[in-house]
């Protein structure tokens, strides 16, 4: 599996307070548009594995928080539009694609090794994997 690359993890160990969480909390708590992607999760004989539908969503704009019982996964996704090139959108027939700042939280059902947690993202997929501790 590739390593995280441009997507940002953070472990966070027990009692760590983690400020830059709280503020980013606050701030998509009170957002007009949040939105919870839709997950798959398994546990696997070796480690849990969740796949987030994040299509449309860049690396960039991925924050994945990793703790010893949940993962926290936030960012946003731009509003799609069609291009210049196509033309100005002259009426809205359908609009069923969420936007703008998200977040999901996942209970996970056994401690992890926070510190062997890798992602990657294909095909609009963000793949998380996260080895079970011993």
């Amino acid at each position: 599996m590739d390593p995280i690359g441009s997507i940002k993890l953070r472990w966070l160990h027990g009692a760590l307070h983690d400020v830059t969480y709280e503020l980013a909390r606050s701030q998509f708590q009170f957002a007009p548009h949040a939105w919870e992607p839709a997950i798959n999760a398994y546990r696997c004989e070796k480690c849990v594995r969740i796949c987030v539908d994040l299509a449309g969503v860049e690396r960039s704009q991925i924050d994945l928080t990793v703790e010893p019982q949940r993962v926290l996964i936030r960012g946003a996704r731009e509003l799609p539009e069609p291009t210049h090139a196509e033309g100005r959108a002259v009426r809205l027939l359908a609009m069923e694609i969420d936007y703008g700042p998200f977040e999901r939280e996942v209970a996970l059902p056994a401690e992890v090794e926070i510190d062997q947690a890798s992602a990657e993202q294909r095909n609009g997929l963000l793949w998380i994997s996260l080895p079970l501790k011993q």
